[in-house]
C-alpha cells in the first residue's frame, strides 16, 4: 500500500466505526502557548478532553500534521541517524471523547492492523502499563497470545497531560522488522523498547482514566476517554516491507530528486546518504511549516524552523557540494508529492519557494560571515589556545556558523575534539546564551487557562451570545462569580472580578478583535465592564469593577455594551476583511494573515509577504478598499459546516481554533464573486459604507518575511486626512513654497545639506591633519623593537574621518602600527591599524583587546584593523601612552 492508500483506509475504517474524519490542524497550534508545533494528534482536540470544550461529536479519527523539534519533543539531532526519527511526521489517531474505552480501542486496533491490514502476528508485540490488569486481558480475549503481551512502567506505558489533570496508562504495540520472525534471540521481548529500529512501536493507545491534582493523587474520571496515535511513516515501512522509513515511498523520492540534484547515487550508509536524508525530512518540515503561515525568524518557532532550514542546507553545501541554490527545489519537489493530501500546499507553493529562496541567500551570506567571524575569533586569541565554548557557541547562535563547521576548524587548528564531548560542551554554553536571551522559547505571553474557568465552564455551559442582534440585553441571569481564584456568591461595592452571565451581548476578545466595555446594572447594583474574554470554549467572562451595590449569584441585570466603541470596532473588523482581500489582489495568493488587532481607534494586519510595500502598492491597496466601502455593498453573514464553508473557498486563518458550526462573512465582488469570503466569528458593520473612510498608516516588517499595516477607518480616518492636510500647509508656508513645488523645493534642501555635511567633515580632517603636525608625515613614530608605533589623539572627528586619517597615517610610516583615539560626549573612540607584514606578529585585534578595558570599555576586529572604546574618556591619554608597551609586550 502506498503511503496515501495507508492514510485513506485508516480514516476509512474509523469512519465506518462511527468516527467523525476531521481534517489536520495546521502547524500552528492552535491558541495553546505551550506549543511549539503541533506535535501529537490530540493537540486539537485537548479542550474536548479536558471538558472546556463540546463537541457535536463523540469519536474522531485523524491523521495530525506534526512537527518536532523544539521543547519536550525533541527530535532533531537523531534526524538521518535513525530509521523512524523525523521533525515532521504525520500521526494517523482515533479518538473517544468518554464514549468507548479501552475494550473497543484495543478490538479496534487489532481488528485494523490484523483484519485489514494483514500484519503477521508472530511479528507484533503488545505493551500494557505494569497494574492495567484489564488491557492485558483485553488483548488476551481478541487474539494475542499471553507470552507477547508485555508490563513496563510508568516511564513507557503511561501517560500525562502535565504534572496534574487528565492522565493514564497506555498501550503500545510494537512490530519486528527483522528478516526471520522465528528466531528467538531477535524477535525477543528483550528488545521491546530496547535499543535499535529492529522492534518499533508502531501504534500507541493512551486510556485517559484519571485525573492528577497538585498532590499526586489520582481519582478516576467519570467519562474516561481514548488517545491513540499511530506514525505513518511507520506504518508505511512495515506495510511496504521496507527497514526505514526513508526507504518508504512518502519520503525515498525526496531522497531520490536530492541525489539527482547533486549528480550522486543515494548510497545510505556515507555521510553523503545521511545529508540527503536530513535533507528530505527537512524539506517536508520547512514546506508543510511555511505553508501553515511559520516563517524562518529569529524567535521562537520561527527560530526552529530556521534552524531546520540553515542544517538542510549546510549538508546540501558541504557534504553534497550543491553550491547553487537548491533547497527550494527540494521542498517545491515535496509539493508536488503531497499537494492531493494537502492542498494548502498547491495554494502556498510560488510562496513557500520565494520563502526558502530568500533564506537560502540569507544563509548564503551568513556562512560567509561566520566563516570570517571564526578566523577572526581565531586571531584574537592568544597561539596555542582553543576559544572558550561560549565564544563559539555565540557564533553558532548570532551568525549562523554550523556546529559541525565550527568543530572541523578546532581540529583544522590542531584541538581535536570527539564529537560527544564537543557536543556536550557546545550545548552547555549554547544553553547558557540562551536562557539570558531567551532565543528559541515559545515566547508566548498568554496565560493557561486556570482551572477555576474550567470548572465554571463545565457546571454552566455555554454563555448565549446575543450581540450579532443587539448591544443591550435586560433580564440577563448571574450564573458564576469569580474572584481570584475561586468562585465566590457575591461581589461587592468597590471590589473587582469576573461575571458569567446566562446570556450577553458582549463580544468576548477571540480572532483579533478586542473584548467590548460597557456595564451590568439594575435598580441596586451599577458594575463597569472594562473586559470581556473567553477563556474557554464558548464561555464569556465579563470583568468588572463593582461601582454601586452588590453583585450575587442569581441576580438579573441589564447588560449594555458601549454602543459607540462597538460600532468603531465594527468598521475596522469588516475594514480588515476588506484589506485581507485587497492583499491578495495586488500582492498575490501567497498573503497569509499571522495575526491582527482590531480595536475601535485602530486595526492592524500582520501578514506573510517578503518585501517592503511600494507606494504604489499602498496607493492601490487604498484605493480598492475604499472603492468597496464607496459601493455600500451588503455584507452578508451564514452559518455553516465547517465543512461547508472549506467547500465554499471561505478562507480560514492558521493558529485559530474553529468549532464545527461556522460563520461565514462575505462582502460582494463587481462581477457576482465574493470579493472577501472569511470565516470570522466577530461583528461586523451592514454594509460596507458603514466604514466610511479607509487609511494605510504604516507598513514596516516584524520578522523575517512578515510585514504588519496600521490603518484607520471613520472618524479616525477624516481626523488623520485632517492632520496631514494642516502638516503640509505647515511646511509649505516654513519653506516659503506652493504645494506643487514642495517635493522639489524639500529635495533641493537635502541635496544641500549633503553638501554642506560633506565639505564640514572635509574641513574637520583638514583642522585635524593639521593639529598633529609632523605625526602626519610619520616622523613622530617611536620605535619599539625596531617597529614604528604612532599613537595619537584625534578628538573633533567622527568614525569614518578618524578611519581615513589611519589609513594615511599608516601609508605614510609605510610598516608599523597606528592608534587614534578620540572623545565625544563622554565616551571614547579607539582604531588600531596594522600594516600587512606584522598583522601575525601585532594583531590589531589584540592590541585594542588591551587598550580598550584602559578606557572602561572592550573592542575587537581583524588583524590589520580593530576598532573599540569605553566611557571613561579621562583616560584616553593614558591608553594611547600605553600603545607602545602594548605593542612591545605582544613581540616578545
Amino acid at each position: 500500500m502506498k503511503g496515501n492508500e495507508i492514510r485513506r483506509s485508516f480514516l476509512e475504517y474509523f469512519e465506518r466505526h462511527g468516527h467523525k474524519v476531521v481534517r489536520s490542524g495546521p502547524l500552528l497550534p492552535a491558541n495553546d502557548p505551550t506549543l511549539l508545533f503541533a506535535n501529537a494528534g490530540m493537540n486539537q482536540f485537548k479542550d474536548v478532553f479536558t471538558g472546556a470544550e463540546k463537541r457535536d461529536y463523540k469519536r474522531a479519527a485523524s491523521s495530525q500534521k506534526c512537527l518536532r523539534a523544539g521543547g519536550k519533543h525533541n527530535d532533531l539531532d537523531e534526524v538521518g541517524k535513525t530509521a523512524r526519527h523525523h521533525t515532521f511526521f504525520e500521526m494517523l489517531g482515533n479518538f473517544s471523547f468518554g464514549d468507548y474505552f479501552k475494550r473497543e480501542a484495543i478490538q479496534y486496533a487489532w481488528d485494523l492492523l490484523i483484519n485489514v491490514y494483514k500484519l503477521p502476528l508472530e511479528r507484533l508485540w503488545f505493551t500494557v502499563y505494569t497494574t492495567d490488569d484489564e488491557a492485558a486481558q483485553l488483548w488476551e480475549a481478541v487474539g494475542a497470545p499471553p507470552e507477547r503481551i508485555l508490563r513496563f512502567g510508568e516511564k513507557d506505558n503511561f501517560w500525562a497531560m502535565g504534572d496534574t489533570g487528565p492522565c493514564g496508562p497506555c498501550s503500545e504495540i510494537h512490530y519486528y522488522m527483522g528478516e526471520d520472525p522465528t528466531d528467538p534471540t531477535k524477535n525477543s521481548a528483550e528488545l521491546v523498547n530496547g535499543p535499535g529500529d529492529t522492534t518499533m512501536e508502531i501504534w500507541n493507545l493512551v486510556f485517559m482514566q484519571y485525573e492528577r491534582d497538585q498532590a499526586g493523587e489520582m481519582t478516576p474520571l467519570p467519562k474516561p476517554s481514548v488517545d491513540t496515535g499511530a506514525g505513518l511513516e511507520r506504518i508505511a515501512a512495515v506495510l511496504q516491507g521496507v527497514k526505514s522509513n526513508y526507504d518508504t515511498d512518502l519520503i525515498r523520492p525526496i531522497i531520490e530528486h536530492t541525489a539527482r540534484l547533486a549528480d550522486r547515487h543515494y548510497e545510505p550508509e556515507t555521510q553523503a546518504g545521511f545529508a540527503m536524508r536530513v535533507i528530505a525530512d527537512h524539506a517536508r518540515s520547512a514546506a508543510f511549516a511555511i505553508a501553515d503561515g511559520i516563517l524562518p525568524g529569529n524567535e521562537g518557532r520561527n527560530y526552529v524552523l530556521r534552524k531546520i532550514m540553515r542544517r538542510a542546507i549546510y549538508h546540501g553545501r558541504h557534504a553534497l557540494q550543491l553550491e547553487d541554490s537548491f533547497f527550494w527545489k527540494v521542498t517545491d519537489f515535496v509539493v508536488e508529492q503531497m499537494r492531493e493530501a494537502f492542498p494548502e500546499l498547491e495554494a502556498s507553493r510560488e510562496f513557500i519557494e520565494r520563502m526558502v529562496k530568500l533564506e537560502e541567500e540569507r544563509f548564503g551570506s551568513t556562512l560567509t560571515v561566520g566563516l570570517q567571524k571564526l578566523d577572526a575569533l581565531f586571531s584574537t586569541t592568544p597561539e596555542g589556545k582553543m576559544p572558550q565554548f561560549k565564544e563559539l557557541a555565540r557564533l553558532y547562535d548570532t551568525f549562523g556558523t554550523p556546529r559541525d563547521l565550527i568543530r572541523v576548524s578546532l581540529e583544522e587548528r590542531g584541538f581535536p575534539i570527539e564529537e560527544e564531548a564537543f557536543n556536550e560542551s557546545f550545548d552547555a554554553a549554547l544553553k547558557e546564551l540562551q536562557q539570558t536571551g531567551e532565543q528559541g522559547q515559545a515566547g508566548a505571553t498568554r496565560a493557561k487557562s486556570r482551572p477555576v474557568y474550567a470548572t465554571v465552564a463545565g457546571r454552566v455551559g455555554q454563555s448565549e451570545f446575543r450581540g450579532y442582534e443587539e448591544t443591550l440585553t435586560e433580564g440577563a441571569r448571574v450564573v458564576a462569580l469569580i474572584r481570584g481564584e475561586e468562585e465566590v456568591e457575591e461581589l461587592n461595592e468597590g471590589e473587582e472580578g469576573e461575571v458569567v452571565l446566562d446570556r450577553t451581548p458582549f463580544y468576548a476578545e477571540a480572532g483579533g478583535q478586542v473584548g467590548d466595555t460597557g456595564a451590568l446594572f439594575n435598580a441596586n447594583t451599577h458594575a463597569n465592564v472594562n473586559d470581556t474574554v473567553s477563556p474557554a470554549r464558548g464561555l464569556i467572562v465579563h470583568r468588572v469593577a463593582v461601582e454601586r451595590g452588590q453583585l450575587r449569584k442569581g441576580d438579573e441585570v441589564t447588560a449594555h455594551v458601549d454602543a459607540e466603541k462597538r460600532d468603531a470596532t465594527r468598521r475596522n473588523h469588516t475594514a480588515t476583511h476588506l484589506l485581507h482581500a485587497a492583499l491578495h489582489e495586488v500582492l498575490g495568493t501567497h498573503v497569509k494573515q499571522a495575526g491582527s488587532v482590531v480595536a475601535p481607534n485602530y486595526l492592524r494586519f500582520d501578514f506573510t509577504h517578503y518585501q517592503p510595500l511600494t507606494r504604489e502598492e499602498i496607493a492601490e491597496l487604498e484605493r480598492l478598499v475604499n472603492y468597496h466601502i464607496l459601493r455600500n455593498e451588503k455584507v452578508q453573514t451564514d452559518t455553516l459546516s465547517l465543512e461547508e464553508a472549506m467547500q465554499s473557498g471561505a478562507m480560514a486563518l492558521f493558529g485559530e481554533k474553529y468549532a464545527d458550526k461556522v460563520r461565514v462573512l462575505t462582502v460582494p465582488g463587481v462581477s457576482g464573486d465574493a470579493f472577501s469570503k472569511e470565516l470570522c466569528g466577530g461583528t461586523h458593520v451592514r454594509a460596507t459604507g458603514d466604514i466610511g473612510l479607509f487609511k494605510i498608516t504604516s507598513d514596516e516588517s516584524i520578522a523575517s518575511g512578515t510585514r504588519r499595516i496600521r490603518a484607520v477607518t471613520g472618524a479616525d480616518a477624516f481626523t488623520r486626512f485632517q492632520e496631514t492636510e494642516a502638516l503640509v500647509d505647515e511646511v509649505t508656508q516654513g519653506l516659503r513654497t506652493s504645494r506643487n513645488d514642495l517635493p522639489a523645493t524639500i529635495e533641493r534642501l537635502q541635496e544641500e545639506l549633503k553638501k554642506a555635511r560633506r565639505e564640514a567633515e572635509e574641513l574637520k580632517l583638514k583642522i585635524a591633519t593639521g593639529a598633529l603636525g609632523s605625526a602626519t608625515n610619520g616622523e613622530e613614530a617611536r620605535e619599539v623593537a625596531g617597529i614604528k608605533v604612532l599613537a595619537r589623539e584625534a578628538t573633533g572627528l567622527d568614525a569614518a574621518a578618524m578611519r581615513q586619517l589611519s589609513d594615511k597615517l599608516l601609508a605614510k610610516i609605510n610598516s608599523g602600527v597606528v592608534v587614534l583615539g578620540r572623545t565625544g560626549d563622554g565616551k571614547v573612540s579607539l582604531i588600531v591599524r596594522t600594516s600587512q607584514d606584522l598583522m601575525k606578529r601585532v594583531p590589531a585585534g589584540q592590541v585594542i583587546k588591551e587598550l580598550a578595558p584602559m578606557v572602561g570599555g572592550k573592542g575587537g576586529g581583524k588583524p590589520d584593523m580593530a576598532e573599540g572604546g569605553g566611557n571613561q574618556p579621562e583616560k584616553l591619554k593614558e591608553a594611547l601612552e600605553a600603545s607602545y608597551s602594548v605593542v612591545e609586550k605582544l613581540l616578545m
